[in-house]
């Protein structure tokens, strides 16, 4: 693997863990804490020890979180984000982990909205035995962690963790727990515990996860020693914090700004990878070198819990007759056979159908562009989808007024680098088109996703056609936020975008 001497320990989980697998394994990496049907698909050794990295599916599909030891999370991370170029990556500022001087700002029915200094996060009240309301001052930490896109923040926790995997010590508890429902295992366990070499520290209290009653004495030792040694630099940059800030109250907390919007501890580094069409693509090919894959097995399971029950059963089915292993596909025709109308049919979007158009940044944000109506679809992945807008103002690059009652009638198709809207006042008066260049748009059951990437192409209503954000593009590629040549084959498309709106 490019750049890196060592391998790491990795557990992965999601609907993406065949293919990551496939990768990590192929880079060097060692997979731990394997499920059994990732055992069985493998001729592979899987241990039962402690994992340096975890890659998990976020909840909607869409990607994947990778988080633990900094070294080793860059080095997943550059592995998994080189899938193919419509591959993102981004830091995540709320890793697992750390901990934070936070301001309730919000209180709502469950939970408070705390502002962390650069970013947010939600602390339900379920993981606090305190009272808590605006103004309030708290010491959390990030117990789940969300992707840049998602609509919704980091979770919170008020007691402090030092998480190892199998093993988990927590600040200021006292004896040994097993998360199972392994009755005996538990109580096996437990009493193994006083036979390790490491102990647990002053202070803190032991947790075992589930996979920790499967693990070899070594690999038990060797998760509470690392264990420890995060709590104990833990204990080391809040006591230096409390230090910093005058106080010789373990209990004190400082207002968020205090520590810059900086994690006062963070044992864990972050990142977010999100998978455009092409990487879908492109793991399939991986997981397609281990086992039967049907073409757009990962872009349809991404699409909905229901559509991935439907892969499963459809290559339970079928079998050797989607390829893999021995057999023989054409890897380059497998991206051509993914069956969209079939998919659209069984799972939508078909017309009729309300889809919202999750307009993606190249900088991990989303924002929604609005639903609207399935108003016409093909079988060669056409998806036209109208709104009526209700606000007023100006549209963008386009000059024109934008009124209550004015209509967008946007056509996305499927794999296609760019989308037009039209747009047309009530009583059908053209308002300019507006083509939006992107990464291969993706229509989902109940969504059209992809990720912008600036450069656009307008036509006005005189039949005017100017190519907008070239510069905004170019400061993209100056961040590190669009890599080169996702820049390169934008700026095609715009070009060849603008000559055939020209003619």
């Amino acid at each position: 693997m490019t750049g890196v001497d060592t391998s790491a320990r990795v557990r992965v989980r999601g609907i993406y863990t065949t293919a990551v697998t496939r990768l990590l394994l192929d880079a060097g990496h060692d997979v731990v804490q394997a499920s059994d049907p990732i055992r069985e698909r493998f001729d592979a050794e899987f241990g039962d020890g402690s994992h340096d990295v975890a890659v998990a599916t976020t909840d909607d599909r869409q990607g994947v979180g990778v988080h633990g030891d900094p070294e080793a999370v860059d080095a997943v991370a550059a592995e998994l984000r080189d899938v193919r170029r419509d591959a993102f990556e981004w830091a995540d500022p709320t890793p697992p982990g750390a901990v934070f001087d936070a301001e309730v700002t919000e209180t709502l029915g469950s939970g408070a909205v705390c502002d962390l200094g650069e970013s947010e996060g939600f602390l339900p009240y379920a993981e606090t035995d305190d009272y808590v309301d605006v103004g309030d001052a708290l010491r959390v930490q990030v117990r789940e962690s969300a992707p840049p896109w998602a609509d919704r923040r980091a979770e919170l926790g008020t007691a402090i963790h030092a998480d190892a995997g199998l093993a988990t010590l927590v600040r200021g508890g006292d004896g040994v727990s097993v998360d199972t429902r392994d009755d005996a295992a538990a109580r096996e366990l437990a009493g193994m515990t006083e036979f390790l070499s490491a102990s647990t520290p002053d202070g803190w209290g032991l947790e075992w996860s589930h996979a920790a009653t499967r693990a070899e004495m070594d690999a038990l030792d060797a998760a509470l020693s690392r264990a420890v040694e995060r709590a104990e630099q833990m204990d080391a940059a809040l006591t230096a914090n409390e230090t910093d800030s005058g106080s010789g109250d373990s209990d004190s907390e400082g207002a968020p700004g205090d520590s810059g919007g900086d994690a006062l501890a963070a044992p864990a580094d972050g990142r977010w990878l999100w998978f455009g069409r092409e990487s879908r693509f492109a793991l399939d090919e991986a997981r397609r070198a281990v086992m039967a894959t049907m073409p757009g097995h990962h872009r349809t399971k991404a699409g909905s819990e229901a559509a991935s029950a439907g892969v499963d059963l459809a290559e339970a089915l079928c079998g050797g007759g989607f390829g893999g292993g021995d057999a023989e596909i054409d890897d380059e025709d497998a991206e051509a056979d993914f069956p969209f109308a079939t998919v659209a049919r069984q799972f939508g979007p078909v017309a009729g159908d309300r889809v919202e158009i999750v307009h993606g940044k190249p900088d991990g944000r989303a924002f929604s562009l609005g639903r609207g109506e399935v108003v016409d679809w093909d079988e060669d992945g056409t998806v036209a989808v109208e709104r009526t807008l209700e606000s007023s103002g100006t549209y963008d690059a386009l000059g024109t007024s934008r009124e209550p009652g004015d209509t967008a009638l946007t056509k996305f198709r499927e794999g296609r680098w760019w989308y037009p809207t039209v747009y047309r006042g009530d009583d059908g008066t053209a308002k300019g088109t507006y083509v939006n260049v992107c990464t291969p748009v993706e229509c989902f059951p109940d969504s059209i996703r992809y990720v912008d990437l600036h450069v656009d192409v307008v036509k006005l209503p005189d039949g005017t056609v100017e190519r907008v954000d070239d510069d905004e593009l170019d400061a993209a590629v100056e961040a590190g936020t669009v890599s080169e040549s996702l820049a390169e084959k934008a700026r095609a498309v715009a070009a060849s975008l603008e000559r055939a709106l020209s003619d």
